[in-house]
């Protein structure tokens, strides 16, 4: 059985094994562990000159290198075994994954309720020509299935083919089981290694470090005491870390679109390919930290199912959820095309860009009231929500801007939030619950009558896109976006004032 299997044309159901070389790029630690437990006083004695062995255990050398070697036999031979106990089935909408021989597990995961779709490449991996798929699928914390490691070109085929089923594709009625061709891409931007490095400078950590560095400089001039200069070492020591991780996290990143979906690649020493199909992503954010005003920068990140909550946090996941690491406007409506191909308004660069920079009620957005101003001096007039056709989009921030962006369909549950001095001001925030992840769609501070109408609109609108989404395969519900281009629908007007008192807090599920 070979590892290219349903990718080289076996028949669809056939258990097939992954690249022989799996258990040594994963457990090579452990085999320079046992060297250097092993080796390290022999080399040390080699490079002084000194005889391999030393006299005082001459007479337990053989032991200890028969103990040395029968360690490194049963670490191959473990991994001889795990390597031929693991095996992978596509079949009947599924795909598998056996794993272990003394406790054995299986992981499958639904084609039709796959999310995305990556191919990663450590270092080593990447030395022998072989690749990790990661399949996401919904309501998971972690990849659902991990299938480590098939040959590069296999694993690409075997991406394709699963995209083209779960998507809906009709592959050849004559050969349903044949392998289908990589789709087609054309690449839509990618970001330069001078701009990735300009915004790790100016990123907000940068502005902490620095203000920290000059309160050091200034309290060691005022008391003579150099001790201050200390806490600046280990300052340094993180703040080089953070940027190495992000350097390389988003090295030579480049996004494309394609029919089964927006490809993103991106890494330095470790690779990874990600897929996103149209239509899975729950939420969008635009996002821009002060600095990056002067070159008009901004990042994107979205909630992907199966990405969890950690993708705001951990480093790996971070990445996973950042749909632009750094990019211009151009950029952004370009990404913003892809993510929802029907803007569902007339004017969408109007919109978007009052989205992103604007103020006051420009191009439909309803704002923060003027009695709030006291609350928020700085972004009464920033705070704002306009609905479209297809999404409902907030903003808010006036230093550190943001744009969130929610499909109606992926609205899960809807609160209205108020506590004492929003009552006060006849105020209340108004929270969509969608997949867990780094955005986390808020209306802040509306006026009490326009939060409980949109509160009552947007219910509905979810209901009703739902209702309209009727297969799970993403094909099926958008037509993928070739090129970056924004079509025009028909605008929304803004949510009217309700003639009804509203209640002060509620919640609906969807």
């Amino acid at each position: 059985m070979s590892a290219g299997g349903l990718a080289s044309g076996e028949p669809d159901g056939e258990w097939l094994r992954v690249h022989p070389a799996t258990p040594f790029v994963r457990g090579w630690v452990a085999l320079a562990a046992i060297g250097y437990f092993f080796g390290r006083d022999s080399f040390e004695r080699l490079l002084q000159g000194q005889p391999l062995i030393d006299d005082r255990i001459a007479g337990r050398a053989p032991w200890l290198l028969g103990g040395g070697a029968l360690m490194l036999v049963l670490a191959v031979l473990g991994f001889i075994l795990s390597w031929y106990f693991t095996r992978y089935q596509v079949a009947e909408g599924y795909v598998r994954v056996n794993t272990g021989f003394l406790f054995k597990q299986q992981r499958q995961a639904r084609l039709d309720r796959v999310q995305a779709i990556d191919i990663v490449q450590p270092l080593l991996a990447r030395i022998f020509g072989l690749a990790e798929l990661k399949f996401e699928v919904a309501d998971a914390g972690e990849s659902a299935v991990r299938l480590a490691y098939l040959r590069i070109d296999v694993a690409r085929q075997l991406r394709a083919t699963i995209l083209a089923r779960a998507s809906g594709v009709r592959l050849d009625p004559e050969h349903p089981e044949a392998p289908a061709p990589e789709a087609p891409e054309q690449q839509v931007l990618q970001v330069p290694p001078s701009r990735l490095v300009g915004s790790l400078l100016l990123s907000e950590q940068s502005v902490f470090v620095v203000l920290g560095a000059a309160a050091s400089v200034m309290l060691s001039a005022l008391t003579e005491n150099r001790a201050f200069f200390l806490y600046l070492i280990p300052a340094a020591l993180g703040l080089i870390a953070a940027y190495w991780n992000s350097f390389t996290k988003g090295y030579n990143f480049t996004a494309a679109i394609s029919p089964d979906g927006i490809r993103l690649r991106y890494g330095l020493l470790d690779t990874q390919a990600q897929t996103l199909p149209p239509g899975r992503i729950q939420a969008l954010k635009v996002a821009q930290p002060p600095l990056w005003r002067l070159f008009g920068w901004y990042r994107m990140q979205v909630n992907a199912a199966g990405y969890g909550a950690a993708g705001a946090n951990n480093g790996e996941a971070g990445a996973r959820t950042t749909l632009l690491p750094v990019g211009k406007m151009d950029d952004v409506l370009n990404m913003l095309a892809l993510v929802l191909p029907d803007p569902g308004t007339a004017d969408p660069l109007r919109v978007f860009h009052q989205g992103v920079n604007g103020l006051d009620s420009d191009a439909g957005f309803v704002t923060t009231p003027r009695r709030a101003r006291l609350l928020a001096p700085l972004g009464w007039r920033r705070n704002a929500f306009a609905a479209t056709d297809t999404a409902l989009l907030m903003r808010s921030g006036r230093w550190w801007r943001q744009l969130v962006v929610v499909p109606h369909q992926r609205t899960q549950s809807i609160a209205m939030q108020q506590g004492p001095l929003a009552r006060r001001f006849g105020l209340a925030d108004l929270v969509l619950h969608t997949t867990a992840g780094p955005v986390a769609p808020r209306v802040i501070q509306a006026d009490i009558r326009e939060a409980q109408a949109l509160f009552d609109a947007q219910a509905a609108r979810a209901r009703a896109a739902r209702r309209r989404q009727t297969s799970e395969q993403w094909l099926a519900q958008v037509a993928p976006a070739m090129a970056p281009v924004v079509e025009p629908a028909p605008l929304v007007e803004p949510v009217p004032h309700p003639t009804t008192a509203p209640q002060q807090e509620g919640q609906q599920r969807g």
